[in-house]
Parts: C-alpha cells; structure tokens; sequence
C-alpha cells in the first residue's frame, strides 16, 4: 500500500510556528484527533470494563486493555490516512490531515506502528484469543481500505465488534468459549454502530462516490432501519442467559424498543432523532454487556 509523501498536495502546510516545542505539541494533538478518538476511548473502556467484570486480573485485564487500544488506534489512523484525498478534496476542515495539521506519512507510520504493537500484545492474551482479536483488527481495515464503499460494508464492523467479547472470554484461564448469544450480540451492535455512524454522512459519502451499505439504502430507510440491530442485541442480552430475566432487564429491553420507535417516528420531522434515539438504546446494551460479564462463557 503506498504512503504518500506528507504534506498531501492542496493541504495547507503542518509547520505552524517553526519547528520548535509548540510546533511538535501542536502535531502530536493532530496525530491523536486523526484516530477517531471517541470511539477509540469508548471501545477501550468498555472492553477494560468488561474484562474486569468477567473475572481478569489487573494484569490481564491491562493487557487486553493495551491490545484493544492499540488495535482501535491502528484502525482510526488507516481509516484518516486512506481517506485523505477524498477529504481535502471535499475541504474537510474537521479532518487533521485535511486541515494540514498532520501529514499523510506520518499518521500511516502511526497507524502501522499501531498494528505492529497490536499483534503481540493481543498474542500474549492467549494464541487462539489473539488470533481473533487480530481477525477483528483485520476486518476493520478491510473496511478502511476496500469494504467501506461496497454493500458488504456492514460485515466488518458485525465481525470486529464480534470479535471484541470473544477476545476478553478466549483470554480468561481455560480459554472458554464466549456465550453465542454474546458475540451475536455484539455482531448486532456492530451493525448498528455502522449504520448510525454513517447516517450524518450520507448524503455526503453519495456525492464523493462511497456506496457502501448504508448510502445504497439512502437517509430514510437507513434512519428506519437503525434502531432495530440494537434492539434485537438488546433482546438477546435479556432472553439470551438462562433463566428468567430479572425485572431491571425486562425495563431495559422495553425502553430499548419503546426509545426506538420514538426515534423513528419522530425522526420523520427531525432526521437526528432516530440517532439519538440508537445512541440511547446503545447506551442501554453496553450496561448490559457490562452487566453480564460473568455470564460471557
């Protein structure tokens, strides 16, 4: 794959104040923005709290913690670094790489340098919950590189976020297969994650020629379609576990379904509220996910 010469050609210099301390800081911050760092932090505290709920030690629960971490950077900054020609030409400000803030080879360097740490620090979990763990990593650049504009784009994040609660039940001593209705599950919330990741963007992934899943459904039936992976994900972790399910997640899956036809009703007048409304029911599986950590295998 190759690594364009930084900076990209119509990006405006990241040599902003010379090349002293301020400079390097001010590149380092763009470096981090370029990682999609909100759903890198939230992937790795979820996955650090699920591990401690699922029994790990400190140090185990750490190791899982660096490997997601690394895995979720390598991801963000393959993702920033490809699309980069596509958006300086759209005059994504919002973008480092776009902005001139960072160069291309430098968050390629990062992202490969990511990816390299990433593979033993998930090995050391155990080979046959590293080996997953990495496939997860390898779907999610498949996405970055070629699935993101094909209608198979759904399937990467069903088998990374799959993959994720595997890792952590894999890497447990014994290494015990995770609970089916756990990783279907977590394929469920990776498919809403999709989906409401790409609605805000659709219309304008259209325009630049991405025709991935979502932008081939357009605005409307992808905002309908939304909230219903993420409240089947909420239902199997309700009715997926043994036994009855008690009475907080009984109300939980009701007002999972209940916020998602409210999102999708009202979001008819108002296109950020099926959105909001996923965000929510998304909100409500992680809790129980997390609630559920003893219960993974």
């Amino acid at each position: 794959m190759a690594t364009p010469e930084q900076p990209t050609a119509g990006a405006p210099s990241a040599r902003r104040g010379g090349g002293g301390t301020g400079s390097t800081w001010f590149r380092a911050r763009a470096l981090a923005g370029s990682c999609h760092p909100g759903p890198t932090a939230a992937v790795t505290v979820l996955l650090t709290v699920l591990a401690r709920a699922a029994g790990h030690n400190a140090v185990s629960t750490a190791l899982i913690a660096a490997a997601v971490l690394t895995g979720q950077l390598s991801v963000g900054w393959c993702n920033d670094a490809f699309d980069a020609r596509r958006d300086i030409a759209a005059g994504r400000r919002d973008k480092p790489i776009a902005a001139g803030a960072v160069g291309v080879r430098t968050v390629w360097t990062a992202a490969w340098c990511a990816l390299a740490l990433c593979v033993p620090l998930s090995l050391a979990c155990g080979p046959l919950a590293g080996t997953v763990h990495l496939a997860g990593v390898a779907a999610a650049w498949a996405y970055d590189l070629r699935l993101k504009s094909t209608a198979w784009s759904w399937l990467p994040y069903a088998a990374g976020f799959a993959s994720l609660p595997a890792f952590v039940a894999l890497s447990l001593p014994g290494h015990p297969w995770p609970a089916w209705w756990l990783v279907c599950a977590g394929a469920l919330l990776g498919v809403g994650a999709h989906l409401g990741d790409v609605l805000p963007d659709i219309r304008d992934d259209l325009a630049a020629g991405v025709r991935g899943w979502p932008q081939r459904l357009g605005t409307s039936a992808t905002r309908l379609l939304l909230p219903l992976p993420l409240v089947a994900a909420t239902a199997l972790l309700v009715l997926g576990p043994p036994g009855p399910p008690g009475a907080r997640s009984a109300a939980a899956l009701l007002a999972a379904v209940l916020v998602a036809v409210a999102g999708s009703v009202v979001g008819r007048q108002w296109e950020r509220a099926a959105f909001a409304a996923a965000v929510v029911v998304a909100a409500l599986d992680v809790a129980l996910l997390v609630g559920r950590g003893a219960a993974i295998i």
